[in-house]
C-alpha cells in the first residue's frame, strides 16, 4: 500500500494534514444520476493508500463514499473516521445565506457521517434552479452574495459540521474579497490546474495568503466527453518526458503539480491507474524538463463556465474574464 504525503490546511483545530491525493468522484453519469462510484471501488482505493475523496453535492456520490468509510472500518482498513480527508462543496442553487447550513447538513445525512474535513463553495455564482441541471440555463445564473454566503461557511465551521472551509474556482480577486471581511479565511482554492494550465499567478497569490490551492482536471478530465480534454494527454513535450522517464504522461503531469506544492483530485476507477497515480513520490523532475514543462502554452478549459455563452450573461461573463 502506498503511503501518501501530506500537506498543512487552516482549520478550526489550528494546521490540519491533508493528503496531497485525492480520488474525484466526478463523472458524467454520476451527475446525470447513474451510479458509477460505487463503494466497492473506492474500498478498493483505500486498500490502495488512497485517504482523501473529493466529492461534491452536485456530483451525486454521497452515499456510496458514505458507505465506503463504513465498510473501511468494519473490514478494519482504517480505525477511525479521522484516517480519511472528506472533501464536499455547496451547489449554487443552495448559495444563499439561509440555505447553507441545510445543504451541508443534508450532505452529511447523505454521506452518514457527523462532519466532513473540508466544505468549499463550488462556483462564484447563484443558480436559482432547484434541481441540479448542466449546463445551468442563463436565466437562473446570478451574482453571488458572497458576504452573506461566507457567514454561512463560517457557521458551519463554528458548529463543527465541516473542519475547514474554503472555495473552487476563485479568482485572487474574489478571494481578496472575502479576506476584507471574514472571520475565518479560506483554507483552500480548488481550481483547474495542470501543465497546459498551470496558474502560476493564482498558485503564488494563495500560497501567499496562507490558501492551499487543489488542483482538479490534473490530466484535463481524459475521457469525459462532457467537459474534459485529451490535450494534457496528447502533449508532446509531456510524452517525451515520460519516454525518457519510463513514466506514464499522466505521472509527469501528477508529479509536477506535486512539485509545485498543491493538493491534486485525481479521478480513476481503473485499478492499475489507480496504482500508478500514487506512484509519483520517490522519484522527482530535473531542472531541464521543469523548464520544458514552463514553455508549454497555456490555455483553460474549464467545463461549466467553458460550456456557456458568457456573451449574454454578465455574471459568467465577469467571472470568465477574471479566470483567464
Amino acid at each position: 500500500m502506498a503511503t501518501v504525503p501530506v500537506t498543512k490546511i487552516s482549520s478550526s483545530e489550528g494546521a490540519r494534514p491533508v493528503p496531497v491525493i485525492a480520488m474525484g468522484t466526478a463523472t458524467e453519469s454520476s451527475i446525470a444520476g447513474i451510479e458509477v462510484v460505487t463503494p466497492s471501488i473506492l474500498i478498493e482505493a483505500v486498500k490502495l493508500g488512497y485517504r482523501h475523496f473529493d466529492r461534491a453535492a452536485v456530483y451525486q456520490t454521497e452515499t456510496p463514499v458514505g458507505e465506503a468509510v463504513a465498510e473501511a472500518l468494519r473490514l478494519g482498513l482504517i480505525k477511525s473516521r479521522s484516517e480519511v480527508f472528506i472533501t464536499t462543496k455547496l451547489w449554487c442553487n443552495s448559495a444563499d445565506r439561509h440555505l447553507v447550513l441545510p445543504a451541508l447538513k443534508q450532505s452529511l445525512k447523505n454521506l452518514g457521517l457527523e462532519y466532513v474535513d473540508l466544505y468549499l463553495i463550488h462556483w462564484p455564482f447563484k443558480a436559482n434552479q432547484e434541481k441540479f441541471k448542466l449546463p445551468i440555463p442563463n436565466e437562473c445564473i446570478a451574482a453571488l452574495d458572497i458576504k452573506a454566503v461566507w457567514e454561512g461557511m463560517e457557521e458551519c465551521q463554528n458548529l463543527g459540521l465541516t473542519k475547514s472551509i474554503g472555495v473552487s474556482n476563485f479568482s485572487a480577486k474574489r478571494i481578496e474579497q472575502i479576506l476584507s471581511f471574514a472571520k475565518i479565511p479560506p483554507a483552500v482554492n480548488q481550481v483547474e490546474m495542470n501543465p497546459l494550465w498551470q496558474q502560476k499567478k493564482l498558485n503564488t497569490f494563495c500560497k501567499e495568503n496562507g490558501i492551499v490551492v487543489t488542483a482538479y482536471s490534473p490530466l484535463g478530465a481524459t475521457g469525459n466527453s462532457a467537459w474534459g480534454h485529451n490535450r494534457v494527454m496528447e502533449c508532446d513535450i509531456l510524452q517525451g518526458i515520460a519516454e525518457s522517464k519510463g513514466k506514464t504522461v499522466a505521472q509527469i503531469s501528477l508529479r509536477w503539480l506535486y512539485e509545485q506544492g498543491v493538493v491534486i483530485a485525481v479521478k480513476s476507477f481503473n485499478t492499475e491507474r489507480m496504482k500508478q497515480n500514487l506512484d509519483i513520490f520517490d522519484w522527482s523532475l530535473t531542472e531541464e524538463e521543469l523548464n520544458k514543462i514552463d514553455q508549454i502554452p497555456q490555455r483553460r478549459h474549464i467545463y461549466l463556465i467553458g460550456s456557456m455563452n458568457t456573451e449574454h450573461n454578465d455574471v459568467l461573463a465577469e467571472i470568465d474574464a477574471e479566470l483567464d
